[in-house]
């Protein structure tokens, strides 16, 4: 007997698919236990034109997670106050308007919409370390140290009342639903490492079966060599199912795909993943 039913559906991602636009962005939606889950909204209001073409109201969403505090994944999210009066929209705990990158000796701002804080706060929820939703669907924050080092190699930065200093990625976080087949991690970006990300989900929970993860890969500015050694890494933890798309792209896709074979899917705008046994 299946437990409950888990349907993910790509809303934005870069590849456009069935007529439908895509943009430098990330959007997905998760129906899980009946309620409909939103995690991010991508770099506009292009996830409501693609909700509609997919036959989707926002007005039924039910709860709202941002991955991380980058333009790509929050500047839609003004739009969705505005068309979905009843979700909360969860945000991990210190998410301000300080993210920038580091372009040459400049440094661009690509961090959430300003004063979307500011002027939400009753729809906007900070959490803190491992934060259950509802039954079954949890957001897991990194537990890695060191992760200030990728923030100063990929040359992203926060600006805090000490200066600038390297983006320890803290804003960022793992939606993790327990469903018919484990544990499905979704990650948008996974800045932080994507095999730190499975390893802390398998730490968080001992007891259960991690069986893949849904993400962007932040692979495009990687070495074929990186991307190969990552592609054997998330083979070693032992997970069985990846989907990736958006900061990943198209070359780092087909060494992947090389390497992981058939146990990868490509992510496009529309498209599903069922993990229920009985369909």
């Amino acid at each position: 007997m299946a437990i409950m039913r888990t349907r993910i559906t790509v809303i934005v991602d870069n590849i456009s698919n069935m007529g439908i636009g895509g943009e430098w962005g990330l959007s997905i939606l998760v129906e899980y236990a009946g309620k409909m889950i939103l995690v991010d909204t991508g770099a506009s209001d292009l996830f409501l034109k693609n909700m509609k073409k997919l036959g989707i109201d926002v007005r039924d969403i039910d709860h709202a997670v941002l991955s991380h505090a980058h333009y790509d994944h929050s500047n839609g999210m003004p739009a969705f106050f505005e068309n979905n009066a009843k979700a909360k929209f969860y945000l991990r705990n210190g998410t301000a308007e300080d993210c920038y990158a580091k372009k040459f000796f400049f440094k661009k701002y690509i961090g959430i919409p300003k004063n979307v804080l500011r002027d939400y706060p009753d729809r906007i929820e900070m959490v803190f370390g491992d934060y259950k939703i509802i039954d079954g669907v949890y957001l897991i924050p990194h537990k890695t140290k060191g992760l200030s080092a990728i923030g100063k190699r990929e040359m992203m930065y926060r600006r805090t009342v000490n200066g600038w200093l390297p983006d320890d990625f803290s804003h960022e976080q793992s939606l993790v639903l327990d469903t018919d087949k484990g544990l499905v991690m979704i990650n948008s970006c996974s800045h932080g490492g994507t095999v730190n990300i499975i390893n802390e989900v398998q730490a968080t929970f001992p007891e259960k079966h991690v069986y893949g993860l849904i993400g962007g890969f932040h692979l495009f500015n990687k070495s074929n060599n990186e991307i190969r050694e990552l592609a054997k890494q998330i083979n070693n933890t032992g997970i069985e199912y990846v989907c990736t798309g958006h900061c990943t792209k198209e070359r780092a896709y087909s060494i992947l795909q090389e390497e992981l074979g058939d146990k990868l899917e490509q992510m496009k705008v529309g498209y599903q993943m069922d993990f229920s046994l009985q369909q």
